[in-house]
């Protein structure tokens, strides 16, 4: 998704967009594809042309790159990879035998050129040896080599390229790379120079607004002085997880951005090491007097690395802090509170605002002057909307609210508790839509009944579609309402309270729901192949209907096998065929996702990337497009066909299955062709024939590993081994192995121990 102002990206209410738009861990990926691990500087102005470096890694093949949306080119410039530890050990080896020989034949103090020119190691060999010598002699320094290799980018944005993110891939011959985000802004913008560390560097910063761009080495603080006026309404953003979201090899996983504002004489005006719960900081103030400012940015460790590239956003410009409320009702006129900073209009008037019910999330532009405009998230549905009405601070003034309603709320001062009264029947459902949304509030929700009983309680609740945020701070519950009606109190967690601190609570009958992502978001293979994509089902409220997927207006030749996810699996596994003829350029596909039971709920299966954060925790990170590339060299397809008998196959715990073979190829025995099943544990399978000759896949299931009723796709691979015959040259031949890819997947499901 691209948004539409730079600034709003930066302010607190960025997040809602990232987590409900748009990386590092490509899923499937092969060991040698591309891989883009930050891009510096992370973006351009419109109207202009920057040499970006791309860091990554098996970039030196690349020969195209793709960006998403219209306005953009690309050229590919020259590639750089540092020396590896053994690269480095060949050439000092070489220059020590050098030098041995050379005052072995009688020279007893060569110089180093001469050393050089006796071992044939250039002027650039000498260079790198230097440069390796450093980056190890430097203690701070965490070498990667998911970061070693550079390529340069020329990269233009034409002057009407829409403001916003876009994604970046890289493309080689036979593969195409993760995304990587490039930013398009409307200001002008600078790239820091170094030092900047105890001098600060005053030529950055000498108009406003502006973009700097820069990186954090280890234990680095960079610094930018700036000339200021008295009054000035002055907005500093720090853009750091707004470009590279995770980082898989750090704790915590993300650059961790700290700012802090100074005047002339050292005296902290302002500090930030985050912004309510973003972790990119914001500072904005008043500017007290004419005066010189500096502004500091580091990591609040003092790590560093490459990868640890920001943006810094400074002017008088727009920014939203928060808005009341934080949704409206479809084909209702509501009128929003916008509050923030530098901000001309501060209400935005919704009328008649489409619902849609799988993507609640609207997005409305709210011009602020001077070309400036900022996006304003709202929440849009269909329930009668509620306002709460102060005093409703216990049980005695509870403001009675009907069972079925949405309520605008706000935690007006620390410690204050807002308690709502349903005298309804059945089961009731409780979310409170608050930190997802910009507001700060860790909401903490308690359910009580007339005597004060508590019947429900929850504080956090994990939104598993919410892949950006680090703390689930919402509330989520689902309880039966006693006979004497149920209290619902609303509070800060942390007691805290403000007039930022909205919320959103939803009080309906339980919807059992789900929504989809489909990994990975870039694809390039053969025509004719078939290619493993994984589907992910986000289940909400107990759902457990089975769900058809399907490809929506598919160019000619791609299609799906296996396209059922289990009711009782958040997950499944199966194959994209590609076309036999591969389609010009890169082909954006789209898939949906349609319930099998009584609601019939579709629901579009978003593409994303599984990114990991600190060693450990994976993210679906959801991205723009659906990529993929197929490339001209048709696929070596395997030697038969799998023939079903049914829908799925039934697996036998404790026995065996077979599926017959249709031999195709008359050059390849099906029985010298043989088959690898890494999932699930429990099934294995084997080609196997009988006495008249014929073949077919044995499938065997584990009784102790298996349980009845467990569904999914079975993802058989074909290959070839064959061993030369010895020869006298060759006595100890090499197997070889020839790979024919996968078949497509097969539906299967475990049925009961066979009997004997």
């Amino acid at each position: 998704m691209n948004q539409h102002s730079h600034l709003h990206r930066a302010t607190l209410l960025l997040l809602t967009t990232l987590l409900c738009a748009p990386s590092l861990l490509l899923a499937q990926s092969r060991p040698n594809d591309p891989h883009l691990a930050y891009a510096f500087p992370a973006g351009c102005q419109q109207g202009t042309t920057r040499e970006i470096v791309i860091g990554g890694q098996h970039l030196k093949d690349v020969a195209d790159a793709y960006i998403t949306g219209s306005g953009a080119t690309v050229e590919i410039g020259q590639w750089y990879r540092p020396l590896s530890q053994n690269e480095f050990n060949d050439l000092r080896t070489a220059l020590d035998d050098a030098r041995k020989k050379l005052v072995e034949g009688g020279k007893a103090k060569p110089t180093n050129e001469e050393v050089a020119k006796a071992a044939n190691i250039t002027e650039v060999q000498l260079r790198e040896i230097e440069k390796y010598r450093e980056r190890s002699r430097d203690e701070k320094r965490q070498l990667n080599e998911q970061l070693e290799e550079e390529l340069i980018l020329k990269v233009t944005f034409t002057s009407d390229a829409e403001p916003g993110k876009r994604e970046l891939r890289l493309l080689t011959e036979t593969a195409m790379s993760n995304p990587l985000w490039i930013q398009v802004g409307k200001y002008p913008e600078v790239m820091e120079t170094e030092p900047n560390d105890d001098q600060p560097d005053a030529a950055a910063i000498t108009q406003f607004p502006v973009v700097v761009n820069g990186q954090i080495m280890p234990g680095e603080t960079d610094s930018f002085s700036f000339e200021a006026k008295k009054g000035m309404r002055l907005v500093i953003v720090a853009g750091a997880r707004d470009v590279i979201p995770y980082l898989a090899d750090a704790v915590p996983g993300w650059f961790q951005a700290v700012l802090k504002l100074t005047d002339s004489s050292g005296k902290e005006i302002s500090y930030a090491s985050s912004y309510y719960f973003s972790q990119d900081p914001v500072i904005y103030f008043e500017v007290p007097k004419d005066d010189r400012y500096t502004v500091v940015i580091h990591d609040a460790l003092y790590r560093g690395r490459e990868d640890f590239v920001y943006r810094l956003t400074l002017g008088e410009i727009p920014i939203v802090t928060s808005i009341f409320p934080l949704g409206v009702s479809s084909g209702e006129k509501t009128t929003v509170a916008l509050k923030g900073w530098n901000l001309t209009t501060t209400t935005l008037e919704s009328d008649r605002t489409p619902y849609r019910q799988y993507r609640p999330l609207r997005w409305q532009p709210v011009e602020q002057g001077a070309g400036h405009v900022v996006q304003v998230p709202l929440l849009v549905d269909t329930l009668p909307e509620v306002f709460d009405k102060e005093p409703n601070n216990d049980q005695e003034t509870a403001q009675r609210v009907p069972a079925r309603a949405i309520i605008n709320g706000r935690i007006d001062t620390p410690g204050d508790e807002d308690v709502y009264f349903v005298s309804s029947s059945g089961r009731l459902a409780v979310e409170v839509r608050a930190r997802r949304h910009g507001s700060p509030l860790d909401s903490m929700i308690s359910v009580t009944d007339a005597q004060g009983k508590e019947v429900a309680f929850n504080d956090d609740f994990e939104d598993k579609a919410q892949s950006l945020m680090t703390h689930h701070a919402d509330s989520h519950l689902v309880f039966n309402i006693p006979s004497s009606g149920a209290y619902i109190r609303i509070s800060d967690t942390q007691g805290n309270g403000g007039e930022d601190f909205v919320y959103r609570l939803y009080l309906r009958a339980p919807q059992p729901d789900y929504e989809l992502r489909v990994t990975p978001a870039s694809i390039i293979g053969r025509a004719g192949a078939i290619t493993p994509i994984t589907v992910y089902a986000l289940r909400e409220d107990n759902f457990t209907d089975d769900i058809e997927l399907k490809l929506v207006d598919p160019p000619p030749g791609f299609f799906l096998s296996g396209g059922i996810i289990p009711g009782n699996a958040d997950q499944v596994q199966l194959t994209l065929t590609m076309p036999p003829t591969p389609p010009e350029g890169p082909v954006v596909l789209n898939m949906v996702g349609s319930a099998l039971g009584k609601g019939k709920q579709i629901r579009p299966a978003v593409p994303a990337e599984n990114m990991m954060q600190a060693f450990i925790w994976h993210h679906l990170i959801p991205v723009e497009n659906w990529s993929v590339i197929v490339s001209g060299k048709p696929a070596p397809k395997p030697p038969y066909n799998i023939i079903m008998t049914g829908p799925r196959l039934l697996v036998q715990r404790g026995g065996t299955t077979y599926l017959p073979i249709q031999p195709i190829n008359k050059n390849v025995s099906a029985g010298d062709v043989q088959i690898s099943l890494s999932e699930p544990k429990g099934i294995t399978a084997k080609v196997v024939t009988n006495n008249m000759g014929t073949y077919a896949i044995e499938v065997t299931g584990d009784a102790e590993q298996l349980e009845a009723g467990l569904r999914g796709n079975l993802l058989f691979y074909a290959y070839r081994t064959t061993t030369p015959a010895p020869t006298k040259e060759n006595p100890n031949p090499q197997t070889r192995r020839t790979d024919f890819g996968y078949f497509p997947a097969i539906s299967f499901e475990v049925v009961g121990q066979k009997s004997r």
